[in-house]
């Protein structure tokens, strides 16, 4: 049964300090694959289109290691619009 929850984070966002009472650091942007702690180097942009307008992109982050499966999963549904290298803030 645990195999048919989504890959990643409920509601993560890169502002978010308290996971199930672990204390999370706002300041590095991490993967959003489901208990990965790795820092994010990949942006995948996406949109559910039942839901948002065409142009508006949802995005998750992945490390090296989820990039793939992350994207597989997004694409899969239709999602997927673009993938890109993460570019950290400052």
């Amino acid at each position: 049964m645990p195999d048919n929850f989504p890959p990643w984070l409920s509601g993560t966002s890169l502002d978010f300090v308290n996971v199930m009472g672990v204390q999370m650091d706002t300041d590095r942007p991490t993967c959003s694959a489901k208990g990965c702690r790795l820092d994010a180097e990949w942006e995948l942009l996406w949109n559910n289109p039942k839901i948002h307008a065409p142009e508006r992109r949802k995005t998750w982050l992945a490390c090296e290691d989820h990039r793939v499966s992350l994207s597989d999963f997004l694409g899969a549904r239709g999602f997927l619009k673009d993938v890109v290298a993460h570019q950290p803030a400052g």
